[in-house]
Formats: C-alpha cells, structure tokens, sequence
C-alpha cells in the first residue's frame, strides 16, 4: 500500500469539492459559506411551494400596475406603452422625515433616514417578465434604470435599483416590475461592499471584481453565459442554490457610465440568463435581484476606482418548482450553508437551452 500523500492522514480519501464539507470565503462580503455537497441526495420531505399562475390575464382593471388602472391613492395611471415610473404609494422612506432626538446611551443610537422610492413597470402587459420581452424592450429597461440612478444619484448617496420577482419573493403584483429606493445614508449591504472592495484595491492594486471577472472567464468551470462585454456566473462563494453575478468585463462604476454598445449587449445577456433560469424548471422563476455600483451624492467627487458595477441574481427555488431553499437554523445563527456546489449550478444552468420554453411550445 502506497504512503498517503503529505498532509493527508492514512485511511483518509483525497478532497473532492464535488462531495465533501468544506467552506468557501467570500471577499464581497468578507464572510464564508460552509458547502455540504454529500447532502444533495438526501430526501425532501418538507414543504412544497405553490407554481407560480400560468393564466396571468394581459390588462385587469384590479391590479394597479396596468395602463389606465386606479391605483391605492385615487391616482390613475396613464395608458403607458413603454415603461412607467412613479412614487410609490407605500414608501418606505420619505424625503421630509423629522430627525431622531440624540441617544442618552451609545446602546440606543438613532440616525436620519430620508428618501424617495419609486416604482418602475417594464412593459403595459402583465403577462410579460424580462426574459420573453424583446431585446428592445429590455434596452429601454436599462436606459430607464441609467436615467434614474443620474436623477436620484445627483443628491442621494445610494440609489438601489432591485426586482422582486414571483410571489415567493414576496411580488404582490403579477406584472413586470421593480423598485427604486434612494437614501440619505449608505445601507449595510453598500457599506460592505465598499470596504471589502478598498481594502482589495489598496493591497492588491486592482478592483476585486475586475479581477474575480478575469479569473472566472478564464476558469470557465462556474460560468453560465458571456459575451464581448459581459459575463455571468455562480460566485465561488454563493449562498443561493442557482445565486449568479452578472459582471462588465470593462472597469465600470457606475450603470449610468455604460457605453451604448453595453447596454445592448446588457439587454442581451439579460435575456439568455433569464430564459435559461424559466428553463430550469419550466416555471416563471422568482428571484430578487438588485444593481450595486460606486455610491452617489457626495461621493461622485470622490476616488471610487475600488467599485465596480456588478449585479446580484438570488433565486429561491433548489430541486423543483415547488422547493425553495430556506435561510433557517444554522444559516440564521452560525453563516450560510449551501449543498449543490456552485460548480454543479453552473454546470445545470449552463447545459439549458437559449430558447425560452414557452417560445419552443409555439415552434412545435
């Protein structure tokens, strides 16, 4: 019998990431991820989600997202053909918020928190998502999105652009859209990000991202979709079951500083994400997702070369339609623990095809 290798015990297999417990670091958010691949096989006997509806009517005069409908305050919308923004009517945050009074203890402390939130539609059908819109469509998206993050990142520090999609994501209106909330104050998630970013500049000379964008082109192993600008794939370190990161090859801050050419390529790589995501389990697939760039406000006259553009796809559902993954436990009281290693994500999503599969229904 042949000596067991340096550093490994005798009687001891070698390491598989494919099968064995290990964790992964995550430099975005300066925490790891414990990956238990041996518990993939397990049985499920928990709970089972509802499918999101498939009969989803074009225009209904109830639901206030449609062209022409009366929303919560009385207001009626426009007969919109492109996308719609307006203020929502249930804001989390408002512009002319009273500040707190000064804490008598350092336990209880409270800060200003002012804002605007809006409401953005993609498109006047309600039987649409992003994946089955045209590229045009998307392209339109993407400017309105650039349009915003200028006008509310003139004076807001932090501009967050994010969708919920699905009910299991908490969407309570099945029709395409997404929110924009602008702060006063840098949120949790934003402040992480741009420290974990300075810090990887400041020692390593290059933005953490751009270089992360560089090694995954080139490993290939946890990519999902490319193209001349863009890359999409499930980080080394994700949490999700099908988490993925879609990032510009280019250094790029901010997405209101995409070239034109970009943002087409954008719209493109937009699409065949969310098709192969529809295609994974023949269901309109809920996700929350959300754009992260260098903050806004006063900081556009600062240094933010550390930051580059990136956004965030965190979809729920694990093995079906019908069984998410629950943040619970030991994920809620020790750190993130994951199953199916990124790689076999990558691997499930890449292998799908490009055709949407109710657009392949209609060929046949």
């Amino acid at each position: 019998m042949e000596p067991a290798p340096a550093g490994q015990k005798e009687g001891s297999s070698r390491f598989r990431a494919s099968e064995h417990q290990h964790a992964r670091y995550n430099p975005l958010r300066d925490d790891w991820v414990l990956v238990s691949a041996h518990r993939v096989k397990r049985p499920w006997q928990g709970q089972l989600e509802k499918p999101p509806p498939e009969d989803v009517p074009r225009w209904d005069p109830k639901n206030p997202l449609c062209p022409g409908a009366t929303r919560a305050n009385g207001e009626v919308n426009p007969q919109y053909e492109g996308t719609f923004v307006f203020p929502n009517d249930f804001p989390a945050l408002q512009p002319d918020a009273p500040e707190p009074d000064d804490s008598d203890h350092p336990l209880f402390r409270a800060a200003p928190a002012r804002g605007v939130c809006k409401v953005m539609c993609f498109h006047p059908w309600s039987d649409l998502t992003l994946p089955l819109m045209s590229l045009a469509e998307i392209r339109t998206v993407i400017d309105a999105w650039a349009e915003l993050a200028t006008d509310l990142g003139a004076s807001y520090p932090w501009v967050q652009i994010f969708e919920n999609k699905g009910a299991m994501m908490g969407c309570s209106n099945p029709h395409p859209h997404c929110q924009v909330w602008a702060s006063s104050f840098l949120p949790n998630e934003a402040r992480l990000e741009d420290r974990t970013q300075r810090e990887h500049l400041s020692q390593h000379g290059v933005p953490m991202l751009l270089e992360y964008a560089e090694q995954e082109a080139r490993r290939k192993e946890r990519l999902v979709v490319e193209n001349a600008d863009w890359l999409v794939v499930v980080p080394y370190w994700a949490t999700w079951p099908y988490q993925t990161l879609l990032l510009p090859r280019r250094h790029v801050c901010r997405l209101q500083d995409l070239r034109e050419s970009e943002r087409d390529s954008l719209a493109s790589i937009m699409k065949r994400l969310l098709i192969k995501y529809d295609n994974l389990f023949e269901v309109s697939f809920p996700y929350s997702m959300g754009w992260h760039g260098a903050p806004t406000g006063p900081h556009l006259e600062e240094d933010c070369r550390h930051w580059q553009l990136h956004a965030h796809y965190y979809p729920p559902l694990l093995r079906s339609a019908t069984v998410r993954k629950f943040m619970v436990g030991y994920e809620m009281l020790a750190q993130a623990q994951r199953d199916l290693t990124p790689e076999q994500a990558a691997e499930r999503l890449r292998s799908l095809p490009e055709v949407h599969y109710k657009e392949g229904d209609k060929e046949m």
